[in-house]
């Protein structure tokens, strides 16, 4: 059994020289980083970020915290926990946008902060592991881009890794003999929250792990004894206690919630928009093997970095018997291949995984020896004598591979796109590309001597990445994909009296940023809706699209504006009148 030394917690620094354990400080800088620097690049983006501001907006204005709605309709795709946030920042702050866009990069953060803490609960001896995982997590390129999104992943990622913490002090407890009610509670609590963040995905993070505890625990670091067999019946009917309570808190408003909303409201949150979506989703359809072709890039910088792969080498399958990498597998595995199974794919979804991922690799990474002739029962020597100058060496190829991605966005990307893309989004500043080769060289220039060091350096490599793709895309996103112009348009008309009309569907994108209080009408989904309309609104405005160079030339329209990599064009209905069929987007 694979036991390593834990008499040094500096594993693979130089020369044996231990160095001072990180504290909370860099992930946080790094973290105020990308999140000024995507409140200052981009505005809220359609049609995602602004419908749950336009539902939190519905709740607010209509004083209904209770049930969601999307203009005028109930909204039953996901739970309230996002929005009630919105709502305790607009009861402090007063109604802003910049709250909303904090509330899932904050409970990011408080995953990165999590993260450190279950690692000390897995591995207690090995300090540099719960030092460096949130580094390592925060530098995933993935990570840093969507940790700025007002996204629900990140939520289920806090409340998964919270609920996980919860496990393992349970386990703790439930091994020494003790009451483990601390640790249920928790658990319980994250799957309460979890399922108002997103229903009933929160299971699939954290069930597996519970299940898989006497995989896991059987020799967890720091256990002075055992879980015995016997007790394992009661450690099943705590985690079975746990789910309920957690059930009873999600309950605690749909049941009421389903109630109000009425018998089509309650069959959605109950059953359509949870087991109905993993067994056939509505959108995103993704054959099995997507999640294996796209894991790779979403681990850069680390997936391309040799010193993790030749420390995965050299422990081998020796790490299967650590508790904390059969932990961490338990959590990702069964997560993986449900969410592989199921027909409905986003990149974000995966998110809940990745502190299990950044564990992972803090534990190879430092855990791994260079020393020679280990036999299979010798306990392997977590110090090494490797030099200085290969660690630096080792980040050759992670940094000239971003380098050269630096270099190839300015000088080739402008040419590689296709004209459709280009005519659709003009305006790119690809000379910010320059950043992320300018980070890189820097690093081949910095005197690099320790592991950490070398973490460090790819972490903010990445961050200076994701703050490149920010500026690179920012006149795109204030040109194409800014609708508070046209929104504040729309809410001046509709004080002023006029009626608005939406051509098809509608996201909500424009209600929060128009500070709209009236649903605005669909129209030209079924024969003469938008006809019928218009008779009852002679001075109404339709909002239309229209793909780029196919904006009707006959008449004029009352307002143009570009919407994501189309044209929203709103006529008012004398126009229309005067020109049938002009609405209809060609």
């Amino acid at each position: 059994m694979m036991q390593p030394d834990r008499t040094n917690d500096h594993a693979n620094d130089h020369a044996g020289q231990p160095s001072p354990i990180p504290g909370p400080g860099l992930y946080i800088a790094i973290w105020v980083l990308l999140m000024a620097v995507s409140l200052f690049t981009r505005p809220i983006l359609p049609v995602d970020e602004t419908r749950y501001l336009a539902v939190a907006w519905e709740m607010w204005h209509s004083n209904n915290f209770l049930v969601p709605h999307l203009n005028g309709e109930t909204y039953s795709h996901k739970p309230p926990l996002l929005f009630w946030a919105f709502h305790i920042g607009w009861n402090v702050f007063g109604i802003n946008d910049w709250w909303p866009r904090l509330i899932a990069p904050l409970f990011g953060l408080g995953t990165l902060y999590l993260t450190v803490k279950l690692a000390l609960q897995i591995w207690p001896q090995r300090q540099h592991i719960s030092a460096l995982a949130p580094l390592i997590l925060i530098g995933c390129l993935f990570w840093a881009l969507f940790t700025t999104m007002t996204m629900f992943d990140m939520i289920v990622a806090f409340f998964s890794v919270l609920g996980l913490l919860g496990i393992v002090i349970a386990w703790r407890a439930h091994g020494a003999g003790t009451s483990s009610c601390k640790g249920f509670m928790i658990f319980a609590i994250a799957i309460g929250f979890g399922l108002l963040a997103k229903g009933p995905a929160i299971l699939l993070h954290v069930l597996p792990v519970a299940l898989l505890a006497p995989l896991w625990g059987k020799h967890l670091e720091g256990l002075q004894t055992e879980a015995k067999p016997s007790g394992l019946l009661g450690w099943y009917m705590r985690i079975l206690f746990a789910v309920v309570l957690g059930t009873l808190i999600v309950l605690a408003w749909a049941i009421p919630a389903a109630a109000a909303g009425g018998e089509a409201y309650a069959n959605a949150i109950f059953w359509g928009q949870s087991a109905g979506r993993m067994v056939n989703s509505f959108a995103h359809g993704r054959p099995w093997w997507w999640y294996l072709a796209v894991l790779p890039p979403l681990l850069l910088p680390w997936f391309v970095w040799p010193r993790l792969w030749r420390a995965t080498q050299q422990i081998g399958k020796r790490c299967l018997d650590d508790s904390g990498i059969r932990f961490c597998l338990c959590w990702f595995v069964p997560a993986f291949v449900a969410f592989s199974l199921i027909s409905g794919k986003q990149l974000h979804y995966l998110l809940p995984e990745f502190p299990a991922l950044a564990m992972m690799m803090a534990f190879m990474l430092t855990t791994s020896t260079v020393t020679k002739n280990v036999t299979k029962n010798a306990t392997p020597n977590v110090t090494t004598n490797e030099r200085p100058d290969s660690l630096q060496r080792s980040l050759w190829v992670p940094v000239i591979f971003f380098i050269f991605i630096g270099a190839l966005i300015v000088f080739t990307m402008p040419g590689l796109l296709p004209e459709k893309f280009k005519t659709r989004y003009p305006t790119m500043t690809y000379e910010w590309a320059w950043l992320i080769s300018i980070a890189g060289v820097i690093i081949l220039w910095l005197p690099i001597k320790t592991l950490r060091q070398c973490i460090i350096a790819l972490t903010g490599l990445s961050a200076a990445t994701a703050m490149a793709v920010h500026l690179i895309v920012m006149p795109m996103m204030m040109n194409s994909f800014d609708i508070r112009p046209l929104a504040r348009q729309l809410g001046g008309w509709e004080r002023q009296g006029i009626g608005l009309a939406h051509m098809n569907k509608y996201h909500g994108q424009y209600h929060f940023a128009g500070r709209l209080t009236q649903p605005m009408a669909l129209v030209g989904n079924s024969p003469n809706q938008l006809e019928n309309w218009m008779a009852k609104n002679p001075t109404g405005r339709v909002v239309t699209y229209y793909n780029p160079g196919k904006i009707p030339t006959a008449a004029k329209p009352v307002y143009v504006r570009r919407f994501r990599g189309t044209y929203a064009v709103v006529w008012d209905v004398k126009t229309i009148l005067a020109h049938p069929g002009i609405a209809y987007r060609k």
